[in-house]
């Protein structure tokens, strides 16, 4: 009976040590795989510094060979420019002295220089000031008409010239040179703005289509033009007081069209008079009157 006790109490003992030792080995082999993995990653990171570390020393290396061509290369020019400037002065050396005549004949042709210099830029500013006012007297000539249909007046600024032409409905009637009523309304616009810049002078032309015209009052088309030119002239000097001195009359007939004259659409477009605001080129040629050297 007591053997049997024995012997179940010393089984009974073996299974309590047996279950901890396996669960012990399970912690040990947990830990162990733990560990194994941590190395793996060391490893790895310890293989890729590595390999920085070889990456940066041959980029380090390769900028200290770039540095050092660079500075040889600097240093082939220093030693270039060294050996010119040697040479130069051994030049200089070598020069007699210059004269007073040479001196001052060199001295002047620096200040011909500089005066060619400030010659230019004062015509620049004299073209851009000019274009400047035409593009101002531009648009209060538009301000002043733009009441007017777009297709029976044009203004635009051409070869430094301000253009205003105006159809030949608005201001005669057909096949004459008498001045319609209508046509004061126009030219008491125009006159406004070209009284107000007193300065200005300007051409008025007589333009025709090419249909031939002969009557007891009128040979031709140049004749046609040319009374058309100066009817206008001297409405603008009688009723608004415009300066004769200022202004040309001028007829230029059928040879100066704007568009075909086979059509009726063309032969309208042709007969116009046109006011043509001349440059003032005494401003120019006060400028090429400078004394150039």
């Amino acid at each position: 009976m007591k053997a049997t006790h024995l012997v179940i109490v010393t089984c009974m003992a073996l299974s309590t040590v047996s279950c901890v030792s396996r669960k012990k080995l399970l912690q040990e082999q947990q830990r162990y795989n733990t560990l194994n993995t941590s190395y793996g990653v060391s490893q790895s990171e310890l293989e890729k510094c590595r390999q920085a570390a070889d990456e940066a020393s041959v980029a380090n290396a390769r900028r200290k060979a770039q540095y050092e061509a660079d500075i040889d290369n600097l240093n082939k020019q220093l030693a270039f420019l060294k050996e010119n400037n040697n040479t130069f002065i051994n030049q200089l050396k070598d020069l007699s002295v210059l004269s007073t005549t040479q001196a001052e004949s060199i001295k002047k042709s620096m200040e011909n220089i500089g005066s060619k210099d400030n010659y230019i830029q004062d015509l620049q500013r004299a073209m851009s000031r000019k274009d400047s006012l035409n593009m101002a007297l531009v648009m209060n000539l538009k301000g002043a008409l733009n009441d007017i249909n777009d297709s029976d007046i044009e203004i635009k600024v051409e070869k430094s010239a301000v253009y205003i032409s105006i159809s030949d409905k608005l201001l005669f009637k057909s096949g004459s040179f008498d001045v319609a009523d209508q046509a004061q309304t126009v030219l008491g616009k125009v006159a406004q703005v070209l009284n107000s810049k007193p300065d200005i002078e300007f051409l008025v032309e007589g333009h025709t289509d090419n249909v031939p015209i002969k009557n007891n009052c009128i040979v031709d088309n140049w004749d046609l033009s040319a009374k058309r030119a100066t009817a206008i002239v001297r409405i603008l000097q009688n009723q608004y007081k415009i300066e004769p001195r200022r202004m040309t009359a001028g007829g230029r007939s059928e040879y100066v069209p704007l568009q075909g004259n086979e059509t009726a659409a063309g032969k309208a477009a042709n007969r116009r008079t046109r006011i043509v605001i001349l440059p003032q080129l005494d401003q120019f040629f006060k400028l090429l009157e400078k004394p150039q050297g």
